[in-house]
């Protein structure tokens, strides 16, 4: 199933629509595999009465398992992690659905974390701090979170030029110099300074 367009609003354009990486499938899939484990033991290795009462325990295990990874299955097909011209959305159900949308106005900083088994996968986490009631958002098993990342922010860039009518903003050697001008001034502290400017970089 696709995510539904009809959600977005007049004019607005989406710009990546992703699913959860595999990786959120892991815990059903194990489950599966272990009840399918223990229905090839009973059934081929054991016999008689004990293996009677291991059999109908081994079907009770694959069924729990099955309906445990069924309903991964169900819950990564139906979460949608969307960045639109507009806002940042995720959706998350089939009959019953919750779901998070951030205006891109709101998102002040965007970060990415990944451990080593992450990043040979592809996977990871991605945080936003905003502006809204919310404060930070973490959206875990994000397919590429560093290349998610760069599509945001460039997203973001391209929302803020449309949103004072087309004039671009500075350039990030200009931002940087700004805010070591503060910095001298003694507006800003050195840790600030160092905070922006290494968000400033990675949007480049």
């Amino acid at each position: 199933m696709a995510f539904d367009t009809k959600l977005l609003q007049p004019d607005e354009e989406l710009v990546l629509v992703l699913r959860p990486h595999w990786f959120a499938l892991a815990g059903g899939v194990l489950a599966l595999a272990g009840g399918v484990a223990l229905g090839v033991v009973s059934l081929v290795l054991l016999g008689g009465t004990i293996g009677t009462v291991l059999n109908l325990v081994a079907a009770v295990v694959l069924v729990v398992a099955l309906v445990y990874f069924l309903g991964k299955y169900i819950q990564w097909v139906r979460t949608y992690f969307v960045i639109t011209s507009e806002r940042l959305i995720l959706q998350r159900g089939l009959i019953a659905r919750s779901g998070t949308q951030m205006p891109l106005e709101k998102i002040n900083t965007v970060d990415f974390r990944q451990s080593v088994f992450e990043r040979l996968i592809g996977a990871g986490d991605l945080i936003l701090e905003s502006g809204s009631e919310a404060g930070v958002e973490t959206f875990s098993n994000v397919r590429d979170p560093m290349q998610v990342q760069n599509t945001l922010n460039q997203t973001m860039d391209r929302h803020a030029v449309r949103s004072r009518g087309g004039v671009p903003s500075a350039t990030v050697p200009e931002q940087i110099a700004q805010l070591a001008d503060l910095q001298a001034r003694g507006i800003i502290s050195a840790e600030e300074f160092e905070a922006k400017k290494n968000d400033l970089l990675g949007r480049m």
